[in-house]
């Protein structure tokens, strides 16, 4: 069972600390690029009628943001990666793998000052997944797993290094639930409902 990082709630905690960041303005860009883990919640659900669990596991990869400012702390922001790869365990055997894609669209409001600057967003993501692969209890099975559309919601730091560039910390949290089918038959619905956090460079332009 994977301990669930909490991460969102500390970076909320201190947007209440926080002195003074990083000025933006109407029209605006940023840009970042940098690392995140993909941390799915520890109870993923049950498939084929409660006989088995379901356990997603964790991965990091690069991923970037662009965002867009409409006033001076309003922002719109995509982010984008490279493609995350999880493991899938069923009553605590491997099983099989899954790839997806999480773009994910967020309205952020940023709280601008000299030195650090908060924000807080919400938005919606869209998951992909593609290349499933099987093993153990479901070697030599067809996998597949549906699309998720679902709310997201995002909290972070952004550290002053320069008048145009900060590190960022940042977790998000994403609602992706999944319908999931073994050759053809539905068998239930993984629901995975990750903590996505990181670490990010920032350049405005």
């Amino acid at each position: 069972m994977k301990t669930r990082k909490n991460a969102l709630f500390p970076l909320i905690l201190a947007l209440g600390f926080a002195g003074p960041a990083l000025a933006t303005e109407a029209g605006d860009w940023t840009l970042s690029v940098g690392a995140h883990v993909v941390d799915p919640a520890s109870d993923n659900g049950s498939l084929a009628a409660g006989a088995l669990e379901a356990d997603v596991g964790s991965d990091w990869k690069p991923t970037i943001t662009a965002e867009y400012f409409f006033t001076p702390n309003l922002g719109l922001e995509v982010l984008a990666s490279l493609p995350f790869e999880h493991d899938v365990s069923l009553n605590g055997v491997k099983a099989g793998s899954t790839k997806h894609l999480p773009p994910t669209f967020t309205l952020q409001y940023h709280f601008n000052g000299e030195k650090v600057s908060p924000f807080i967003g919400a938005g919606v993501n869209y998951t992909l997944f593609f290349d499933q692969e099987t093993r153990g209890p479901l070697a030599g099975t067809d996998l597949d797993l549906s699309n998720s559309w679902g709310l997201a919601a995002h909290a972070g730091l952004d550290f002053r290094l320069s008048d145009t560039a900060s590190l960022r910390v940042d977790a998000r949290w994403i609602d992706i639930d999944t319908d999931v089918s073994v050759d053809g038959t539905d068998v239930g619905t993984v629901k995975i409902d990750p903590i996505v956090y990181g670490l990010a460079y920032v350049w405005k332009f």
